[in-house]
Formats: structure tokens, C-alpha cells, sequence
């Protein structure tokens, strides 16, 4: 028999429900589009389309793209008042930010900078 969701969680102690609550969060953090920021900035379309110099609609067609050139996404994020910071991370050395990346990026923009 099928077991729903929420009737796990309800047969967590409460301690329990508030790490799943936790992490739930955490994990969504971790990844927001373009769309889930500016969402998140209280801007609209219209206003971000005045910074960047381009259309409402063009902003709507940017939010959609999977990928994005590096400098087209700094500029957006920018607009929202933010900076963008790429972290290149390997198992066996520390995390390091780059600098001067001139390279195309997926557009999995919101991951937040592990720092």
C-alpha cells in the first residue's frame, strides 16, 4: 500500500521534522533561477529591463534560457543589485574563487558561493 509523504513526516519526532524542514530549505537555497532571484529581490521584469537597457520581454526570454555567457548573467544579477562569484571546488584541494572567467556558464545562477 502506497504511503504518503506526509504521513512519514507526521510520524517524526519533532526534532526530526525540523531537520527535514532544515535541510528541505537548504537544498532550495542551494539552486534558484534567474527568475526565483529577482522574484526574491521584489523587482519586476519591467525594472530589470530598464537597468539592463533592454526589453521586458527580453528579460523574460533570459530567465527561460538554460545557459547564459558568463558576462550576460553578471550584468543581470548585477541589475538585481548582486555579484556574481564562481568557485571552482576539487576533492582534494581547497575551494578557489576565479577571477576574469571568460567562459560560458550554465545558468544555475543562485547557487549560493561556498566561502
Amino acid at each position: 500500500m502506497p504511503v504518503n509523504v506526509n504521513e512519514i513526516i507526521r510520524r517524526l519526532s519533532p526534532a526530526e521534522r525540523k531537520r527535514v524542514k532544515d535541510r528541505a530549505a537548504e537544498i532550495i537555497a542551494e539552486e534558484m533561477s534567474l527568475r526565483d532571484l529577482r522574484k526574491a529581490r521584489k523587482l519586476t521584469q519591467a525594472r530589470i529591463a530598464k537597468k539592463l537597457g533592454i526589453t521586458q520581454d527580453s528579460v523574460s526570454r533570459l530567465e527561460k534560457r538554460s545557459d547564459l555567457l558568463l558576462s550576460t548573467l553578471r550584468k543581470t544579477v548585477k541589475a538585481m543589485g548582486g555579484d556574481v562569484r564562481i568557485i571552482a571546488e576539487f576533492p582534494d584541494r581547497a575551494h578557489r574563487a576565479l577571477r576574469n572567467a571568460r567562459t560560458r556558464v550554465i545558468a544555475q545562477a543562485a547557487s549560493p558561493a561556498h566561502t
